[in-house]
């Protein structure tokens, strides 16, 4: 099974619409929420880095996409 996973806040509103993508096409997800897990945050910059921005997707370990449709919002250190 694949493990999808969401990371971003829930103020960022491309995070809402890459979660609502996800679920109008049925993807079973976990989602977290960047600002307030620090763990999720420190998983989330062990896959992309230095990237600041979310929605980021990740997808059995992997970095699927970051931002959606181009736009994202910025994560404080």
């Amino acid at each position: 099974m694949t493990r999808v996973e969401l990371y971003g806040t829930p103020d960022c509103p491309y995070t809402r619409d890459m979660r609502e993508w996800l679920e109008v096409r049925g993807s079973d997800f976990e989602e977290y929420d960047v600002e307030t897990d620090r763990e999720a945050r420190e998983r989330m910059r062990a896959l992309v880095g230095a990237q600041r921005t979310v929605p980021v997707l990740v997808q059995d370990g992997a970095v699927v996409l970051i931002g959606w449709q181009g736009r994202g919002c910025t994560v404080s250190e």
